[in-house]
C-alpha cells in the first residue's frame, strides 16, 4: 500500500490563507479548526538589510489529505486552491526525491 504525503515549498508561500479556507469549507470545520494551518514566522531583523518574514503551511492532525476528494480522483483541496502552487500531493517516494533536490520539508500524513 502506498503512503502519501504533502510536499510544501515554504519558499513560495505568500501567506494568502487560501489553503486554510478551502480546507475549512471542504470539511465543514468551524473557524478555529483546520486541516492545514499557516504559521507566521517573523518579522525579525537578521542583519541590517535582511529580515525574516515568512508563512509556513503546516498540516494538522485533522488532515486526512482529503480522502473523499481523492476517492473521486481529485487532489486535496489545499493543493487545488494554493494560489502560489507551492503545495504538492503524491506518493512519499516520489515527493521525497523532489524535497531532497529542493532542500525543503516533506509532510507525511
Amino acid at each position: 500500500m502506498s503512503k502519501y504525503a504533502l510536499l510544501i515549498d515554504t519558499n513560495w508561500c505568500t501567506g494568502c490563507h487560501t489553503c486554510e479556507m478551502a480546507c475549512q469549507i471542504e470539511h465543514g470545520y468551524p473557524m478555529d479548526e483546520f486541516g492545514i494551518k499557516l504559521a507566521h514566522i517573523g518579522p525579525w531583523q537578521i542583519t541590517e538589510d535582511n529580515w525574516q518574514d515568512a508563512w509556513v503551511p503546516v498540516p494538522t492532525e485533522q488532515c486526512d489529505t482529503c480522502a473523499m476528494r481523492r476517492a473521486n480522483g481529485k487532489p486535496p483541496t489545499c493543493v487545488s486552491h494554493c494560489q502560489a502552487q507551492c503545495i504538492e500531493f503524491g506518493e512519499v517516494g516520489e515527493l521525497a526525491g523532489r524535497a531532497n533536490e529542493r532542500g525543503i520539508s516533506l509532510f507525511v500524513i
